[in-house]
């Protein structure tokens, strides 16, 4: 009897000890995952999957699809922060870059591979117009002043030697227009704006086109300055245009 009573006894034991380990382990358990959670702690797993924010290019929401470029473009905030142009992830103008300035800002680039051709800016506002055969002359002679350097003429110059195939991405920043002539609206046209014959003083404009396209460009934008309207003491809000670009086939 008293054999089976010590048993008894040492039963009762280990199973009191091993329901204390047990219930010790999963308060444990519950209390480390409650902890975690009031500090923000979470699996690695979770992080990687839901937590971490996936990178598009450009800052576009998604990816685009096969054989697309991507490109971002915004124009110039009134006459203090320049305009922006990214294409396939890599700015290609900017404040930072040093590259932007009043007027018209442009960047060429291959419609068959992306790559970067040629970035330019164009002073529509102080750049001087000048026509005629000295006007014609002077537009060949480069000189440390605005007065023929990037103005008009050598913005027709530079519209009129564009390549078949060749895209187009343009942000104005302060004022685009004022020193625009009709021939330039023409060749903006041939590229495929649709909203090149209003842009007027102090507008936002941003415009992605191509020598040779077909009909006109959707990738456009305009912003109107108009006094009633105008976000900013003197200029309208800013124009932002992002999308997917077609890439020419060869």
């Amino acid at each position: 009897m008293r054999f089976t009573g010590a048993v008894r006894f040492g039963v009762l034991a280990a199973t009191a000890v091993l329901t204390w380990y047990i219930t010790s382990q999963l308060l444990n358990l519950q209390l480390d995952e409650n902890f975690r959670n009031l500090v923000g702690f979470q699996d690695q797993e979770a992080i990687t999957s839901s937590s971490v924010p996936k990178h598009f290019k450009c800052g576009l929401i998604s990816t685009c699809p096969l054989n697309h470029f991507v490109f971002r473009v915004v124009s110039g905030a009134a006459s203090v922060v320049g305009p922006s142009i990214c294409f396939e992830d890599t700015i290609l103008m900017n404040s930072v870059k040093n590259n932007v300035g009043r007027g018209l800002n442009i960047a060429l680039l291959n419609g068959v591979t992306g790559t970067l051709l040629d970035t330019q800016t164009f002073d529509m506002w102080g750049g001087g117009q000048t026509c005629g055969v000295l006007g014609i002359l002077l537009s060949h002679i480069h000189v440390g002043t605005s007065l023929f350097h990037k103005d008009v003429l050598h913005l027709l110059r530079f519209l009129r030697l564009i390549q078949d195939g060749t895209v187009i991405i343009v942000a104005t920043f302060d004022d685009g227009a004022t020193k625009m002539s009709d021939e330039i609206r023409a060749l903006f046209v041939s590229l495929g704006s649709s909203s090149i014959g209003q842009l007027a003083f102090r507008d936002n404009w941003v415009f992605v086109g191509a020598k040779g396209i077909q009909g006109k460009s959707p990738f456009e934008q305009l912003a109107k300055h108009n006094k009633n309207t105008n976000k900013y003491d003197g200029w309208p809000e800013v124009v932002e245009m992002s999308g997917c670009l077609p890439a020419r086939k060869d």
